[in-house]
């Protein structure tokens, strides 16, 4: 039998109080067993991050998801100011930086604007995996596989009742990825998890 994986979820929005798609997202998942929800704008409103305290959530977890909207084709500013100061040379990577290899990253992210506009043809000219490969990069150096992203779009014309179906769908996938009940070949081969999710998530 294998041993359930451990979940960091680090929830990154910077008005989450105004939150309609992350919030639901989020209040799905933040009591999951084996899950650590982990709200870096309310842990650090001032963006003075604890490195040793991040460092040890990160060790003490083996899946690292980051969720959050998509601002302006990247991160909000926090994830990026914690990416520069937890993932360090000698811990995260570099010369004995081995302190994440072998851990999971996922993304879990949301868009205002639909699909049709995720590609080369679009209007954003570029798809979302193509704007998200500073993080996998990111992860890759630091010796992690970096699964294929959850993604919910078109947040604003989502009913209420859509929505709840898609924090449905987070919960069983992270339920799936802590359980080690997902095949990994389709894992690695998805663009994206949402398409795993009719039929391989149980």
């Amino acid at each position: 039998m294998s041993t359930q994986q451990r979940i960091l979820l680090l929830f990154a929005h910077p008005a989450s109080q105004r939150s309609r798609a992350n919030a639901r997202l989020a209040r799905e998942v933040r009591e999951l067993p084996g899950l650590t929800f982990h709200d870096l704008y309310e842990a650090y409103p001032d963006f003075d991050v604890d490195v040793e305290r991040e460092q040890e959530l990160l060790a003490a977890h083996d899946l690292v998801v980051v969720q959050h909207p998509l601002f302006w084709y990247s991160t909000p500013a926090l994830v990026k100011e914690w990416e520069d100061l937890v993932l360090q040379h000698g811990w995260a990577y570099g010369t004995d930086g081995t302190a994440l290899q072998g851990k999971r990253w996922l993304t879990a992210i949301t868009t205002g604007g639909g699909p049709e506009g995720y590609r080369e043809e679009g209007i954003h000219r570029h798809t979302l995996r193509q704007f998200l490969a500073p993080l996998e990069q990111t992860a890759l150096l630091c010796g992690m596989e970096y699964l294929p992203p959850f993604v919910v779009q078109r947040t604003h014309a989502l009913s209420d009742d859509e929505l709840s179906a898609h924090a449905a769908e987070y919960r069983r996938l992270l339920e799936a990825l802590r359980d080690g009940s997902l095949d990994d070949e389709r894992l690695r081969a998805a663009s994206y998890l949402n398409e795993l999710l009719d039929g391989e998530v149980s």
